[in-house]
């Protein structure tokens, strides 16, 4: 099968979900079969990122597509969009360079079937889609930015979220309506799209976990009341999570365990995050690995009010055989079960209480953590990968009998 794969932004470092759920894809994929992915990005340009990406993905292409990086070039840029249709959380990403590449592929027919990463990538597809081409969705846009609009503190990110939410309600329905087949990572996401097109041309494909690097010791103890939360910390959600968490849970959790300690370990903390460092509260920043700070974790929380899609951290953290507490809408769309192999709490107090409780309690800690276990083994990105290559099967299979059929 020759496959072609669009997605914005660079690949690597792998320190977001969306980019390790691409990477593994990926890997897996190549192993049979004739793949071409296509890299763009913005910023400066970045040779050593150009050949890193071929050497774990041969025959990769970038375009290096320069894009507004600093706050302030952001907002000239988002002004400079304002008046576009499409919302600027696509318009940014969209370049003429990529979709005359595209294009020229396309009228050509090199290729069995395309993937379109992201729904940033859709405007650098062509109108007419000669090629069998998948939507993969990683989130629902419209569900996220109608949640960053009602959970987002100060009134400019609230604006400008409220307009993004209010373009993506109808730019995302048309797009998803547009491609042959879309890929969504949950049940909850295929649900959501189900109607902005027919159900039967979304199919799941669930999150995945490397099993080889996040294994699980049942001999291995935590280093103390340790709790833990992983993540990119520029990324509002998270943001807006561990805010919460601080703010809301802590304080409750400290007062019946006044020797925990939180960490937050993720890239790039943002300003909000940085302020939350305490004397029981420690921001890491950039971390080389999350596997020792996983390793040494008590309980992993995810304390999320905003988001779509599916969190792979939770899968990470349960391969490694760790307890963990969730908001719904953190563990949304995996495979999991209240008080079976993770708590899902959405009040503060509940979830202060549950921290607590596997913190205290070790005997019914360690229960959680082989159920963790248990759950993840299921996942291996080769399983996902596979899935994968079914659905793309389907896509073709569909577009070649409908072109038999005109």
């Amino acid at each position: 099968m020759k496959i072609l794969w669009v997605k914005p932004g660079k690949l690597l470092p792998l320190d977001t979900g969306g980019k390790l759920r691409t990477y593994n894809i990926l890997r897996q994929l190549s192993l049979g079969h004739q793949l071409t992915y296509l890299s763009y990005y913005g910023g400066t340009r970045d040779e050593n990122y150009e050949r890193e990406v071929q050497e774990h993905l041969p025959g990769t292409i970038t375009i290096h597509a320069p894009t507004a990086d600093s706050p302030l070039g952001r907002y000239l840029d988002y002004g400079r969009r304002f008046f576009w249709r499409a919302p600027y959380a696509v318009s940014r990403f969209t370049d003429p360079r990529v979709l005359a590449q595209v294009t020229g592929w396309f009228e050509e027919r090199r290729f069995d079937v395309a993937v379109c990463d992201f729904l940033a990538s859709a405007l650098n597809f062509p109108r007419r889609l000669s090629i069998p081409t998948v939507l993969f969705q990683h989130n629902v846009e419209s569900v996220l930015w109608q949640r960053r609009a009602d959970f987002e503190s100060k009134w400019l990110d609230r604006t400008v979220a409220k307009i993004e939410s209010a373009k993506m309600d109808r730019f995302e329905p048309e797009q998803v309506r547009r491609f042959h087949h879309v890929i969504a990572v949950s049940e909850q996401d295929r649900q959501a799209m189900s109607g902005m097109c027919g159900g039967e041309r979304i199919s799941v494909v669930p999150t995945g976990v490397d099993l080889a690097k996040y294994q699980y010791d049942p001999t291995v103890r935590p280093s103390g009341p340790l709790v833990v939360f992983t993540g990119s910390m520029d990324w509002g959600a998270n943001v807006d999570g561990v805010e919460y968490f601080c703010q809301g849970i802590w304080p409750r959790v400290l007062a019946q365990v006044p020797q925990a300690r939180f960490r937050i370990v993720g890239r790039d903390p943002h300003p909000r995050v940085k302020k939350l460092a305490s004397a029981t509260v420690e921001v890491t920043g950039t971390v080389p690995s999350i596997v020792d700070h996983l390793r040494e974790a008590a309980v992993l929380v995810v304390p999320l009010r905003i988001g779509s899609g599916t969190r792979i951290k939770i899968y990470e953290g349960m391969a490694m055989g760790k307890a963990t507490v969730s908001t719904t809408v953190g563990a949304e769309g995996l495979d999991v079960q209240h008080q079976r192999d993770i708590l899902l709490e959405d009040t503060a107090e509940g979830f202060a209480q549950a921290v607590v409780l596997l913190l205290q309690n070790a005997d019914l800690r360690r229960k959680y953590e082989a159920a963790a276990a248990a759950t993840a083994r299921q996942y291996d990105w080769s399983v996902i990968a596979d899935r994968f290559v079914e659905v793309l099967d389907i896509t073709m299979r569909a577009a070649a009998s409908g072109r038999a059929s005109a």
